[in-house]
């Protein structure tokens, strides 16, 4: 088991609280990481859990655990703990996980799930739908397809996920998140490989060669994996094609490096907006 045999990772410091007597990091809590692993693998196929388990029909349970120990970890140390499904069967997935202290593998741990009704925990086959998104992922697929369009084509799922971002996680009032700037913006949706959205933003009307991106929202399960940044790339090239000379959004000063990283640059001082503080930044679109 090597660090190359991984696509997923989960990154973590070692703790005081899980240091024993010995100094070194108590053994139960090599399972702890693990299950944060495959966590981590989910937020990967861009799979929010509990609603993708709902399409899907049912819930996934841990059937055996088997972990082998080769070297110990010790207080502060940086673990990289990778995931990967080794195979599907009918019922079940096995998954393999190596915890690497840089490229030692300190410990190998053997996961066995069954897929299974929720109500009567028992077993059911793996959905075709779900067992084509692990292979595919473990294959080196893209695990989103981004669709740009008007509001009529995407803004019911546009709307559901800027509820649930600045709605209900934000606390903004909904009376101005849904406004009539919507019916006349190219809007971005990302969805996952069972059709759900999990990522959108919004484009407005160019006005002397400037588009303005706004309502960035991704569902906060899934955040961290590039879907908010496929969705940005996606209404900055709908920019460029309409002939837009330079992009412009007000970020909130919480993803204000999200969009550094984007190449965008603070213009302005801070300013408050729906109680949340603001900065405007712009960049220019090459």
């Amino acid at each position: 088991m090597q660090r190359q045999d991984f696509r997923c990772f989960h990154r973590l410091r070692v703790r005081w609280a899980e240091v024993d007597p010995q100094k070194i990091v108590f053994n139960a809590h090599y399972l702890t990481y693990a299950d944060c692993a495959v966590t981590e693998y989910w937020r990967a196929l861009a799979l929010p859990y509990e609603a993708s388990m709902h399409v899907l029909g049912g819930e996934v349970y841990l059937k055996k655990a088997g972990v082998e120990y080769h070297a110990s970890a010790r207080l502060e140390d940086i673990l990289d703990v990778g995931i990967r499904c080794t195979r599907i069967g009918s019922s079940s997935m096995v998954f393999d996980v190596g915890i690497f202290a840089g490229d030692r593998l300190l410990v190998s741990i053997e996961l066995i799930y069954v897929f299974a009704d929720p109500a009567t925990q028992t077993k059911r086959p793996v959905p075709p739908a779900l067992r084509a998104i692990i292979e595919h992922y473990e294959a080196g697929g893209t695990m989103v397809e981004l669709r740009t369009g008007d509001w009529d084509t995407l803004g019911r799922d546009a709307t559901a996920l800027r509820l649930a971002v600045f709605v209900q996680e934000q606390g903004i009032d909904p009376a101005i998140e849904i406004d009539d700037q919507d019916a006349l913006a190219v809007h971005a949706v990302a969805y996952n490989r069972l059709g759900l959205p999990v990522a959108t933003g919004r484009l407005l009307p160019s006005v002397d060669g400037q588009g303005r991106i706004g309502r960035m929202a991704v569902d906060r399960v899934v955040r961290g994996q590039r879907w908010g940044r496929a969705v940005l790339d996606a209404l900055m090239q709908a920019a460029r094609e309409r002939g837009d000379r330079h992009a412009t959004l007000h970020a909130q000063r919480s993803a204000e490096d999200f969009y550094r990283r984007a190449g965008f640059a603070v213009q302005g001082e801070p300013f408050e907006e729906a109680g949340i503080a603001h900065i405007t930044m712009a960049r220019a679109l090459d």
